[in-house]
């Protein structure tokens, strides 16, 4: 494993969602050793799956952006398919205009690409009206189908890793409106207890609150007398229960047993109290 992972038995096969040279592989590159086999998932719920199956040791999966937020479906997944987070991962992304070589940035009608790496390169194209925006599946995706098929006058947004498989070349370099972009992702498996206890600063959670006034409050309150620093909370809907929220919670703390006391705390005060993950602080 490289600098700053932990150590997992038997991991052989990682899954990720999207081609080789998407993001997902380049955070696969970072956090994993070279020698982990990498499984190309078309979707989430195929990453998934494919890990309920065991068809793979452990999955990436993007959770939040600093620009965009949370991508909620996958919170919803994690939780559906009884998985666990045992790491994260930080990565600054950088979008860059891709295409085949020997042809200019005006040779370019149409650029394909995720919407969200779309919306994020708005700015960019402004200066260029002439290029129509399609949305597709997948940032390196893309970049693999110009290869394959030659596609003259059409445009990827991709990473320079999906440029040097594909063998593109980079008419833009980080095109994307705000330059820091940076994604969280998080490593899952089927069980927890990855982490040794004394590596352990972060958690991921989940509960249900009454409707009832304060509750909520409540229970924020438990985190801060437990000495718990609320670094995220996301809520959903809980399924069938109309105008009922699950909230998914995020805590860094500088003693596990901190947390241990906020959780048997919570058991007793929240619905539905889960535990997602226990792992390593990657800002810490």
């Amino acid at each position: 494993m490289k600098i700053g992972t932990f150590f997992y038995d038997m991991i052989k096969t990682i899954a990720i969602q999207g081609e080789y040279g998407s993001f997902h592989h380049i955070v696969s590159e970072e956090y994993f050793d070279e020698s982990v086999n990498v499984l190309r998932c078309e979707t989430f719920d195929d990453v998934v799956d494919a890990l309920i199956n065991k068809d793979c040791d452990a999955a990436i999966m993007a959770l939040e952006n600093s620009i965009v937020g949370s991508i909620i479906p996958n919170y919803a997944l994690l939780d559906s398919g009884d998985l666990h987070i045992v790491g994260e991962h930080y990565l600054n992304i950088q979008h860059n205009l891709l295409a085949l070589r020997n042809q200019r940035i005006e040779d370019i009608k149409e650029v394909c690409s995720h919407p969200m790496a779309l919306l994020q390169c708005k700015e960019f194209f402004k200066e260029y009206p002439h290029i129509k925006l399609v949305t597709d599946t997948d940032t390196a995706g893309v970049a693999k189908r110009i290869h394959e098929e030659q596609l003259l006058g059409v445009g990827s947004i991709a990473s320079t890793l999906a440029a040097d498989i594909f063998d593109l070349d980079v008419l833009g370099h980080s095109i994307q409106t705000i330059k820091h972009n940076e994604t969280r992702f998080v490593i899952i498996k089927r069980d927890n207890g990855e982490v040794q206890e004394e590596d352990i600063n972060k958690a991921s959670f989940k509960f249900v609150c009454d409707h009832k006034r304060g509750s909520l409050a409540t229970i924020l309150n438990v985190m801060s007398d437990c000495k718990l620093n609320l670094t995220k909370i996301q809520s959903l809907p809980v399924m069938n229960t109309p105008w009922k929220y699950a909230f998914f919670v995020d805590v860094t703390f500088e003693k596990y047993k901190d947390f241990e006391k906020m959780k048997s705390i919570i058991d007793i005060m929240a619905e539905g109290f889960k535990v997602l993950g226990e792992y390593k602080n990657a800002k810490a």
